[in-house]
């Protein structure tokens, strides 16, 4: 549940970062003020909130060559920041199985989102999960 927390932690500072340009550290400071958070799950969620930053365009990228006839910036805010979230865990965290961060994802649509919402983010994920399997040698 601690690991929940902190995606959730790090969804609400990158969905204020794309709405209204927040400093990543101001917001989520601003966040541990008013919610205290273990030291373990603080630094995995500012890893994924750096994360996602730092690889923004590619996140986007990846996000946007699955989704049929919308835009990433025609998306929901909510839907687009909880799978910027979970497609950096997908495409760039070495110690995660994929699932568990498209579990985690639906999970934080189903508070956040809107009645789509999980199935939405449930089949962009699923495909970057599955073309990040492919691309994986086999021993």
């Amino acid at each position: 549940m601690s690991r929940r927390k902190a995606r959730e932690y790090a969804f609400k500072v990158i969905f204020q970062v794309d709405q209204v340009s927040a400093s990543p550290r101001t917001a989520f400071d601003y966040l541990l003020q008013e919610n205290h958070l273990e030291d373990k799950s603080c630094s995995f969620a500012w890893e994924l909130i750096q994360g996602c930053i730092k690889n923004l365009p590619e996140i986007d990228s990846k996000i946007a060559s699955y989704s049929r006839d919308w835009t990433v910036a025609r998306m929901s805010s909510v839907d687009r920041n909880i799978m910027r979230i979970a497609a950096y865990e997908i495409l760039y965290a070495d110690n995660l199985q994929p699932v568990i961060a498209i579990n985690e994802a639906i999970e934080i649509s189903k508070k956040y989102g809107d009645e789509n919402s999980a199935s939405f983010i449930n089949a962009i994920l699923d495909r970057i999960r599955k073309e990040k399997k492919e691309s994986i040698p086999q021993e």
